[in-house]
């Protein structure tokens, strides 16, 4: 823990401790009712330049939600609880066996495999382009269409 949370929150530890408890929300959640598996879904964004960087991010994203499990397998004995999480890098890539090992693990069907993980690349390249229109914006103070003047067109609709 931080220290300036640490320091909010001295006066009341048990408010620290729901607070960090409850704020914990996960990306997505899989239930299947019959066979009482809930999955807890996870996305998480890496740096890819180092080959580990799939292995860091998922200990990263287990230790986010560890509390809010173990607190659903108190809870519920009955049912079964586990974390998937999908990382991807910052310059796009996605470890394919990696990601068809989790949709097997939710029980999609393998043919449907590729076509979700081309929506899954396509979301991601969306999000890298609305944080460059971001930094665009912030630092050129344009926005939307006028965004893509201050940037350098290397063909036709793509700008650096």
């Amino acid at each position: 823990m931080k220290e300036h949370e640490r320091e909010r929150y001295d006066f009341d530890p048990t408010m620290l401790y729901g607070n960090r408890f409850w704020n914990r929300r996960p990306d997505g959640i899989v239930i299947n009712k019959y066979h009482r598996p809930l999955y807890i879904l996870e996305f998480k964004r890496s740096s890819d330049r180092n080959k580990d960087f799939l292995r860091i991010k998922e200990d990263e994203a287990n230790e986010q939600h560890r509390s809010i499990i173990e607190a659903l397998r108190a809870a519920s004995p009955e049912w079964t609880f586990e974390q998937i999480n999908f990382v991807a890098g910052r310059r796009g890539a996605v470890v394919e066996d990696d990601f068809n090992n989790k949709l097997e693990k939710l029980n999609v069907q393998a043919g449907k495999n590729y076509k979700i993980l081309l929506v899954h690349v396509q979301r991601i390249c969306e999000a890298h382009y609305t944080v460059m229109q971001s930094y665009y914006q912030q630092i050129h103070g344009s926005y939307g269409a006028d965004a893509t003047t201050s940037m350098e067109n290397i063909g036709e609709q793509v700008y650096v």
